[in-house]
């Protein structure tokens, strides 16, 4: 299941927005919505559009956070030679990771 098609996407999908990229999409959206229908940019419009902002920010920061965590762990498992098994599960989807986890507690 880990490499079924539609989860890949939905993983890529979730990694690209948290890009700036994906900030400029927004802008040319918001000057295209002004530019073609200018009468429904309304105030549901606008917040429309600043929703979307807001999720862009919450999906940026929990990126940053998520990719600080991950740094923080490589240099952890770099020092701690016995850890070199794990190394690679940031290859695996994150269903493949539950239940990696869900393993892991079992047997303890």
């Amino acid at each position: 299941m880990a490499n079924h098609p539609i989860i890949s996407a939905l993983t890529s999908i979730g990694t690209l927005t948290s890009r700036p990229a994906a900030f400029l999409v927004l802008l040319a959206y918001a000057a295209l919505w002004l530019v073609f229908d200018r009468e429904s940019l309304n105030w549901h419009g606008a917040a429309t559009l600043f929703t979307w902002a807001m999720t862009l920010f919450i999906q940026r920061a929990e990126h940053r956070d998520t990719q600080a965590i991950h740094a923080k762990l490589d240099e952890m498992l770099r020092s701690n030679s016995s850890a070199s098994n794990i190394t690679r599960i940031d290859d695996e989807e994150p269903e493949e990771i539950e239940k990696r986890r869900n393993r892991k507690q079992q047997g303890d």
